[in-house]
C-alpha cells in the first residue's frame, strides 16, 4: 500500500513536469560555441518564384543547430551565385569555406506549384558532391528547407539528419479558471506549431508512437488521471488506462504495439506493460517501493526505470517481461527519466546534485556519468533518432524553456516556443 510519504515521493518524481513557468515567448539562444564544425556557405537562393520563406537561411540555422556546422555569415560572402557554373571555388577557399551550397526556386511543372534545385559542392576539390530537384506547394516551403538541410547534413556526415522531424511539448496559460494546457507539436526548430489537443486540466507525458502517427499522453481532463492514444492525422482517440488511482508515464514499444506504464492500482506504484490493441496488462515489477517512469531499451528486451527501492530516486533496468531490476546508477542521490540513445549504447537522464538537476549521459558500457547541462532545473530528456541530439526542458531565470544539447555537450541552444509556459518535450521519429 502506497503510505503518504512516498505518495510525496512519487509526486516528487513528478514536480520536474509540472512546475510553474513563465509565461513570455522564448527565443533562440546560442549558450555555446563549438569547436572542430565544418564550415559551410549556403549562398541566398534565387527565389524567381517564391516570395516569404528564405530557404537558404532555414537551411543554414538547421545545420548549425545541428551542432556540426558553422554557416558563413550572408554578409561575410564573396559571391552570391545561382547556377552552378558560376560558382568560383577560389574565393571561396580564401575566404576559409570547405563546402558551398547554391540553389535556386522557379515555377513548377506537372502540378506542384514550385520547384527548388540545389547543389553540394566541395569547395576545396571543386567538385559536385550533392545536386536535387524537389517539388513542393508554397505552404511546404519550411519543410522542403528542412528537408534540403537533411540530405546535405548526410551527405557529409554519413549521419540522418533531423531538421524535417518533429517535436511534441505541452503549454499551459492562463490562471485559476482560465487556465488552459495544449498538446503541441511542431517543426524540430520550433516553427509550424499546431495543437493536438487543449483541456482546462493537466496534460502530462507526450511520447510519439515509433512510426510517428499516434502519441500516448495522460490527461486529467476528467480530474483524475488517464492515459490516451491519439490519432495525429484524424484527431481520433481513444482511453487506454483509467484505472483506480495512478496512470502515468506512458512509453512505446519499440515496435508499437505496447506501452509501458505506471499504475497505482493495487495500491502502490508499479511498471506495467499494456497491449495496446486488446488492453491486455502484464504487471513487471513488484516492490514496496515506488516504481515509475519506465522507457524501452531499443531491442525492445529490457526497461529503465525509476525507482526509491534504494532509499532515493535511482534508475534500475529490468526485463521487460518481469524479473529482478538491476540497479545502474550510483552517483549522486538522484537520477531519474532515463532513456535510452537509439543504439542503446547511452542513457541519458536527469541527474540531482550540486544544488540543481541537469541531463547527464551515461555510457551503457563503462557506466560513466557525463554532465552534459549546467542549468538549475533541466529535465524531460528525449533522443533526436539520429542519437546525436537531446531535446529537454529547462528552466533559466525565471523563464521555462524548449532546448537542444549535443551527445558531446558542446552546443546548446533554446528553441523558440509560443503558447505560455511549456513542460513535457518528446522528439518524434
Amino acid at each position: 500500500m502506497i503510505t503518504p510519504l512516498r505518495f510525496s515521493l512519487w509526486l516528487g518524481f513528478l514536480t520536474l513536469g509540472l512546475t510553474a513557468l513563465a509565461r513570455a515567448e522564448l527565443t533562440v539562444d546560442i549558450n555555446q560555441g563549438v569547436e572542430g564544425t565544418m564550415p559551410i556557405a549556403i549562398v541566398p537562393f534565387g527565389q524567381e518564384a517564391l516570395a516569404g520563406d528564405n530557404l537558404a537561411g532555414i537551411i543554414a540555422a538547421d545545420l548549425k543547430n545541428s551542432g556540426r556546422f558553422t554557416p558563413l555569415d550572408e554578409v561575410q560572402m564573396p559571391e552570391r551565385p545561382v547556377p552552378p557554373e558560376a560558382v568560383n571555388f577560389p574565393v571561396w577557399q580564401s575566404a576559409g569555406q570547405e563546402h558551398v551550397v547554391i540553389g535556386q526556386v522557379v515555377p513548377g511543372v506537372g502540378g506542384a506549384a514550385y520547384e527548388a534545385t540545389f547543389t553540394l559542392f566541395d569547395a576545396i576539390r571543386g567538385t559536385s558532391l550533392l545536386s536535387d530537384r524537389i517539388p513542393f506547394k508554397a505552404s511546404d516551403a519550411r519543410h522542403t528547407a528542412h528537408r534540403m538541410a537533411d540530405l546535405i547534413y548526410q551527405q557529409l556526415t554519413g549521419e540522418r539528419g533531423i531538421s524535417n522531424t518533429r517535436i511534441a511539448y505541452v503549454t499551459a496559460s492562463g490562471a485559476g479558471k482560465t487556465r488552459e494546457y495544449r498538446l503541441q507539436i511542431a517543426d524540430a526548430d520550433g516553427q509550424g506549431a499546431r495543437e493536438v489537443m487543449s483541456s482546462s486540466e493537466p496534460i502530462m507525458s507526450p511520447v510519439w508512437s515509433p512510426d510517428g502517427k499516434r502519441m500516448a499522453y495522460v490527461s486529467f481532463e476528467d480530474r483524475k488521471a488517464a492515459i490516451y492514444v491519439q490519432n495525429l492525422s484524424t484527431g481520433e482517440r481513444r482511453t487506454v488506462s483509467a484505472t483506480p488511482g495512478i496512470n502515468g508515464a506512458p512509453a512505446w514499444s519499440p515496435d508499437g504495439s505496447t506501452l509501458a506504464l505506471t499504475l497505482s492500482k493495487d495500491g502502490n506504484p508499479e511498471i506495467y506493460t499494456l497491449d495496446v490493441a486488446s488492453g491486455a496488462l502484464n504487471r513487471i515489477t513488484r516492490d514496496d517501493a515506488i516504481d515509475t517512469e519506465a522507457s524501452w531499451s531499443p531491442d525492445g528486451r529490457s526497461l529503465v526505470m525509476t525507482s526509491d527501492r534504494g532509499g532515493k530516486p535511482q534508475l534500475y533496468l529490468v526485463s521487460a517481461t518481469g524479473g529482478e531490476p538491476q540497479r545502474l546508477t550510483y552517483e549522486g542521490d538522484y537520477n531519474a527519466r532515463g532513456v535510452f540513445s537509439p543504439d542503446g549504447r547511452s542513457l541519458a537522464m536527469v541527474h540531482g546534485g550540486e544544488g540543481g538537476y541537469r541531463i547527464a549521459l551515461m555510457d551503457m558500457g563503462s557506466r560513466h556519468l557525463k554532465m552534459l547541462t549546467r542549468g538549475r532545473l533541466d529535465e524531460s530528456p528525449s533522443f533526436a533518432a539520429n542519437g546525436r541530439v537531446i531535446l529537454y526542458t529547462r528552466k533559466d531565470g525565471g523563464r521555462d524553456q524548449l532546448a537542444m544539447v549535443t551527445v558531446d555537450g558542446q552546443s546548446q541552444r533554446n528553441i523558440p516556443i509560443r503558447g505560455g509556459e511549456v513542460r513535457g518535450a518528446a522528439w518524434s521519429p
